[in-house]
């Protein structure tokens, strides 16, 4: 009898072992096919190209800031720029893209602005601007803005004629009147960022 109780023991801890086994099996499938849509859902978001450009200042005595995210999604450019002047606390500044991504010698390397259509300056949107003819940027107490810009106009890695990668943002230390030629009367350079 003492068998017959060991014999069902054993064969209950092999029951138990197996029926561990086998939901150990089904759950690392589980987790493969959640894995599988999981890489699907990645590779779909992967699709949105992004770059960046990190601006400070061009010059010793001007404090300059921020930052130029560009995110790229079903034929249009999003661009969210967030910049720190504290000099020019309650005052506008102008921001432009510039066709070089340099910024050397107080971002004069980035030389005019971006116009690959070969337009007369402007404001954004207007019957006649460069692409890129940004704006001006209100800044608050504390010499913090931002300004916000989506556009098909734009491309990460497009042609000549879209493709923002390897320019410069140029934040003016005055603000752009949108119509002196060509490039809106909008003051020195005083910060720069490449767009990577």
């Amino acid at each position: 009898m003492k068998f017959l109780q060991s014999f069902k023991q054993a064969g209950f801890a092999i029951l138990s072992i197996s029926m561990f086994a086998f939901i150990s099996c089904n759950s690392s499938q589980s987790t493969e096919k959640t894995t599988a849509s999981d890489s699907t859902q990645a590779a779909a978001t992967s699709a949105v190209k992004h770059a960046e450009a990190v601006i400070s200042g061009t010059y010793a005595d001007t404090t300059v800031n921020g930052k130029a995210t560009f995110d790229e999604e079903n034929g249009k450019v999003k661009m969210v720029l967030k910049i720190t002047v504290p000099s020019k606390a309650n005052q506008s500044v102008a921001a432009h893209l510039h066709e070089h991504g340099a910024c050397g010698d107080m971002g004069k390397e980035a030389h005019g602005h971006w116009n690959p259509t070969n337009k007369e300056h402007g404001k954004w949107g207007s019957a006649n601007f460069h692409s890129g003819d940004i704006g001006n940027i209100q800044l608050d107490s504390t010499g913090a803005g931002s300004i916000e810009l989506e556009t098909n106009l734009w491309t990460i890695g497009g042609d000549s004629t879209t493709n923002i990668l390897d320019k410069s943002v140029i934040i003016h230390g005055g603000v752009d009147d949108y119509v002196s030629q060509p490039a809106g009367n909008a003051g020195t350079r005083i910060g720069c960022g490449v767009i990577r």
